[in-house]
């Protein structure tokens, strides 16, 4: 029997990742049968890189994280019948490829869930409800599409599997960076909020899988039940305190901080600001 990764393209998008691309690259070239990198725009030597370690290098002008991932999926020219999206600041655990390696292609799933395993500032950050994280991002050409323009997810038509083993991610461009990156996130947000029948067509259940439970909480507490600049402070409170991301020390303090208060608080001051301007026009 053919095993998965044989017949497996991964798919990575970029920009600008020179500092994080030769560790996903190293991890997964000559792994999986083919391994296809889809930048919007490097000014670094990403294309460089792709082309060293031998991966195929390919162009698209960026304009939601969910049209960059569909494009991939619809226009790149991929030849295996599974495909796995990886960011570039992502690695597989050497367990996760090997568990992959072991499955079978003909496997009666059309996608598999696997968990995140988030480093910040050299810790795994393992609390406030962040692990298990589980992400569907192996699936069957064809039978996925991602929805939601920023927190993107795949969608898949048929049966989800899940992996036991983990996959890393570990960015290395550091805290400015990572903090320029959110204020970009904020403002997909804030216009996501302004525009709730552009919303995510993923199912908001209450008792469905992690991403279907977080689009229900989403949908039916956080936009209907907590006002804006209110539940930033309600979550962090949750998460840091209930959710015990107090033990994940010095850097989960600063991660569980910036992005479950600052980030969400930047994204209803946004909110608030634009809905404001909108009603001066």
């Amino acid at each position: 029997k053919q095993s998965l990764n044989e017949d497996l393209t991964v798919l990575i998008l970029t920009m600008n990742e020179e500092k994080n691309l030769p560790y996903a690259l190293e991890n997964v070239v000559g792994w999986a049968h083919d391994v296809m990198v889809l930048d919007s725009g490097s000014q670094d030597q990403t294309q460089a890189i792709t082309e060293r370690y031998g991966a195929q290098f390919f162009y698209n002008r960026f304009e939601t994280y969910a049209k960059q991932r569909n494009h991939a999926l619809e226009k790149l020219p991929i030849q295996t019948d599974w495909v796995m999206f990886l960011d570039a600041d992502e690695y597989l655990t050497q367990e996760l490829k090997d568990e992959i390696k072991n499955t079978p292609s003909n496997a009666p799933f059309a996608g598999y869930e696997m968990k995140r395993r988030f480093h910040f500032m050299g810790r795994w950050i393992k609390h406030g409800g962040y692990y298990p994280s589980w992400l569907l991002r192996l699936f069957r050409h064809g039978k996925g599409k991602v929805m939601r323009d920023i927190n993107e997810h795949v969608h898949v038509e048929g049966t989800i599997g899940q992996l036991k083993n983990d996959f890393v991610d570990h960015n290395r461009k550091g805290l400015k960076d990572w903090l320029l990156k959110h204020i970009r996130y904020a403002e997909f947000e804030a216009k996501q909020l302004l525009n709730p029948e552009k919303e995510s067509k993923i199912k908001a259940k209450l008792f469905g899988s992690q991403s279907e439970t977080k689009q229900w909480i989403r949908v039916n507490i956080w936009n209907a039940m907590l006002p804006p600049l209110i539940r930033p402070f309600i979550y962090y409170f949750f998460r840091y305190f209930v959710r015990f991301g107090f033990l994940d020390g010095r850097a989960g303090l600063v991660y569980h901080f910036l992005q479950g208060l600052w980030l969400q608080f930047l994204i209803d001051a946004l909110y608030i600001q634009q809905k404001f301007e909108n009603s001066l026009k």
